[in-house]
């Protein structure tokens, strides 16, 4: 019998690792390519030409095995489209003078690539609703019809599922809750997409870390902290003196707790979710960030929904991520079908 097998792949800024997905979430077998090496607008062409080589690669060394699609999880990516659109650290103009508006930096990358594999389904979604379909296939979301992936990275990710179904709005970006404002748009800090007062620019890697050295400016305790220059400085740091009850550490995480648990009430009364997921690096701290953050966001629910939304950590958290959302997004549709046609 023929082993079903689905493709992940995810695009990233260094590189892009995909791999091959069994049913049961497995990774069978995964690798990678360069991205950074083809970062420029003339080097998207070559850039599929080397993945579509390299997965067919890895697909000859799985024996009696059918490919039932290929998931893409990406930044900028629109599921309606199946396009890339104007991503921030892909494939820019190599000239920053380029008379081209950086508007039309859009490719059709479902279709591109479907020149290599025809006849297989390829679908593709941005990377934080991706996490989102694979904690609702393979992790702690299984069985859930309403809930909120929150990927706290770099930056703030999420996904949000209502009825089962991801929440793609009209343009296929809606989602976006690292861009709400939870300070003011004149004041608050400067964020990436150009906006002030991001819930992301305080709840992410790099959000805390801005906290950590604001309470070192203000707060005059010891501190294992304070001699970390800003460059050296990463989130970890901070879980390491959080448990060594370091005071500035501490109320990091109390700050960028109520921070969320405020913003995570918010999201509550607006989708009334069964449960909240995190995920990510700063996630990986633990009960350091869960404990304040379900305490506030239990303290600002509306009292209708006081006491019932479950706030969990990731079940897929130590896996290959990147790789199972993109294939849950194929196992998703493909279970959905067998079900439809039982």
């Amino acid at each position: 019998m023929m082993k079903k097998l689905a493709m992940g792949i995810d695009i990233g800024g260094t590189n892009t690792a995909f791999g091959l997905v069994d049913e049961d979430g497995n990774v069978v077998a995964e690798s990678k390519i360069s991205t950074e090496k083809f970062r420029y607008f003339d080097d998207y062409k070559p850039y599929i030409e080397t993945l579509a080589a390299a997965m067919k690669e890895l697909i000859s060394t799985q024996a009696d095995c059918t490919l039932i699609g290929i998931g893409i999880g990406a930044p900028n990516a629109n599921i309606h489209s199946g396009k890339i659109e104007t991503p921030a650290n892909l494939w820019k103009f190599e000239n920053p003078a380029d008379p081209r508006p950086d508007t039309i930096r859009i490719f059709n990358f479902v279709e591109d690539l479907g020149k290599y594999f025809e006849g297989i389904k390829i679908m593709i979604t941005n990377d934080a609703n991706a996490a989102a379909i694979g904690e609702m296939v393979f992790g702690n979301a299984r069985g859930m019809k309403d809930f909120a992936m929150i990927t706290l990275g770099t930056g703030l990710g999420s996904g949000i599922v209502c009825n089962g179904e991801m929440v793609y709005g009209s343009d296929g970006f809606a989602g976006e809750y690292g861009h709400i404002a939870v300070e003011s748009r004149q004041t608050g800090r400067q964020c990436g997409c150009g906006r002030r007062g991001c819930l992301e620019t305080y709840v992410s890697a790099t959000g805390i870390k801005r906290t950590a050295f604001e309470l070192m400016a203000t707060m005059t305790c010891d501190s294992e902290l304070r001699s970390i220059p800003y460059d050296k400085f990463e989130a970890k740091m901070l879980s390491d003196a959080a448990k060594n009850n370091d005071p500035i550490a501490l109320e990091a995480f109390e700050r960028t707790g109520r921070i969320l648990g405020e913003a995570l009430a918010d999201l509550t009364a607006v989708t009334s979710p069964e449960a909240i997921i995190l995920f990510g690096g700063l996630a990986n701290a633990g009960n350091l960030i869960v404990e304040p953050t379900h305490r506030h966001m239990e303290a600002n629910q509306l009292g209708v929904f006081k006491g019932k939304v479950k706030l969990l950590m990731s079940g897929i958290q130590d896996k290959n991520v990147a790789i199972l959302g993109g294939a849950a997004l194929i196992w998703k549709q493909y279970l959905e079908s067998v079900i439809e046609n039982y």
